[in-house]
């Protein structure tokens, strides 16, 4: 007769099975085929050991059962309870601005022949060879791109188009238009009664949310946080004065479907539209805070102000990983981000470290690996000229990339395993890898095994799939 140590091992069994299963199910269903098969081959040999105990005689099937159970609870243990391990890296913070002309979205505008070509190059001899390079590419969007298509690219420069449609609206008059609501004034006394600082955060935050962000954070702006010197649009070559106290965060998801493609046109369409939805709110919310009789900003694509990872995640919404992007806590880098800043007396969030998502980074290198133009450093992160410890992406090479394909890449965002859906499966392994050092070692070699190591790009969605596409040069 069955003992109560033998049923045990085999619900467990079962359950194993079935959870194995049902991971494998939910990868089908985000259109991961090859991570379904593999978890659906895995299920079976995972639940083995304990239907062990059915193969053996009943003397033995008791204690077998039990050492089973022993045996499955110490690794769960071992890799579920709450051990970060020892002393975890923490990055660096920058103690200065950045001239946005030394950029690579700057520099990549220059005109041959004009006086600011050749003024900055007069200043920075070093940049025109490699900057010399990109320019011999077809270039961004261009129609003799190696992935050049039709459609695919022209609506990535229309969604571009109604960004810069955006832009004359990104400042103004506190107090504007007629539907103002008070009006600050001079006087204090003419003032209404206004809400608290936190009441006021509250409320945008909860706006910014209802309008489709996926998060938002507010910080304290910093020095460090602004581009000492403008680098686009009619104030290029312009100290940059901004004296606003306060920064609001805006992230925007980027759809999965369409990163699985990059560097496919689908993953650059993504990306713009995301530009221009971010933009959408931040000039929304910045235009709010006019009618409230304050002033405000909107940092978007083309005419930021502000270096806007570095504001997001001061602003408590993620870390900076090895590509330098914002990495969020349930997206991974796969948002876009937009900034208002203002006088506003908001109340501020902070950053929130996460030292654990740089340990991932330190171990995983899949995103420095899978990038074609190999621009992400694999080692582990250095100091830089001013002593602060951080990696350093090669921005003239990704750049270069992205005018000889005519996309903007995305292959760290598609590879990164934080980018996958945000739903039951993925957050469970988040939580561990943010939680035990061993669960987040055996991370990295699980995602290699279920996703691969260098996973290629998706084909094309169905409605894109007719159209045109050149041929993938990225290698």
């Amino acid at each position: 007769m069955s003992t109560i140590a033998f049923l045990v091992a085999a619900c467990v069994g079962v359950a194993v099975f079935l959870t194995v299963l049902a991971a494998a199910w939910v990868s089908r269903r985000e259109g991961e085929r090859r991570a379904a098969r593999i978890l659906a081959a895995l299920a079976v040999p995972a639940a083995i050991p304990f239907a062990l105990p059915l193969l053996l005689p009943p003397a033995t099937q008791d204690p077998i059962a039990i050492g089973v159970l022993l045996t499955a609870g110490l690794l769960v243990g071992a890799f579920f309870l709450p051990i970060r391990g020892k002393k975890l890296l923490e990055l660096g913070r920058p103690v200065r601005g950045v001239d946005e002309r030394d950029t690579m979205f700057s520099r990549a505008h220059l005109v041959p022949g004009t006086p600011r070509f050749t003024e900055y190059y007069r200043a920075n001899p070093a940049a025109k060879e490699p900057d010399d390079a990109s320019r011999w590419e077809p270039g961004f969007l261009s129609p003799d791109a190696a992935l050049f298509h039709r459609e695919g690219f022209a609506a990535t420069g229309a969604a571009f188009w109604t960004v810069e449609m955006l832009r004359p609206f990104i400042e103004g008059e506190r107090g504007q238009g007629r539907e103002s609501v008070g009006d600050a004034g001079e006087n204090p006394e003419n003032r209404e009664p206004r809400p608290s600082p936190k009441t006021m955060t509250r409320f945008l935050k909860g706006w910014a949310l209802k309008m489709g962000a996926h998060s938002v954070g507010v910080t304290d702006l910093k020095d460090y946080h602004l581009y000492t010197v403008a680098g686009r649009g009619e104030d290029y070559g312009k100290d940059v004065d901004l004296d606003h106290p306060f920064a609001v965060a805006i992230t925007v998801e980027m759809d999965k479907e369409m990163v699985d493609r990059a560097p496919r046109s689908a993953a650059s369409l993504a990306t713009a539209y995301q530009y221009l939805r971010s933009g959408a709110m931040a000039v929304q919310m910045a235009d709010t805070i006019r009618r409230l009789g304050y002033r405000a900003r909107a940092h978007i694509d083309g005419r930021y102000r502000v270096i806007c990872p570095l504001v997001a995640r001061d602003a408590g919404l993620g870390e900076l990983g090895r590509m330098g992007l914002l990495m969020t806590p349930r997206l991974g880098p796969r948002v876009r981000i937009a900034v208002v800043t203002t006088d506003l007396p908001l109340a501020v969030d902070g950053p929130s470290p996460d030292p654990t998502a740089i340990d991932f980074c330190l171990r995983c290198r899949k995103c420095a690996e899978c990038c074609p133009s190999r621009s992400i450093p694999t080692g582990p992160p250095e100091k830089d000229e001013d002593g602060v410890l951080r990696w350093k992406i090669d921005s003239e090479s990704c750049h270069a990339l992205w005018a000889r394909l005519g996309t903007d890449c995305a292959k760290c965002m598609a590879v990164c395993p934080y980018s996958h859906d945000d739903n039951a499966l993925h957050s469970f392994i988040r939580w561990g890898i943010k939680n035990n050092f061993l669960f987040r070692r055996a991370a990295v070699r699980m995602d290699d095994l279920v996703y691969g190591r260098n996973p290629p790009p998706k084909e094309d969605l169905e409605w894109m799939e007719t159209l045109p596409r050149g041929k993938l040069e990225a290698g």
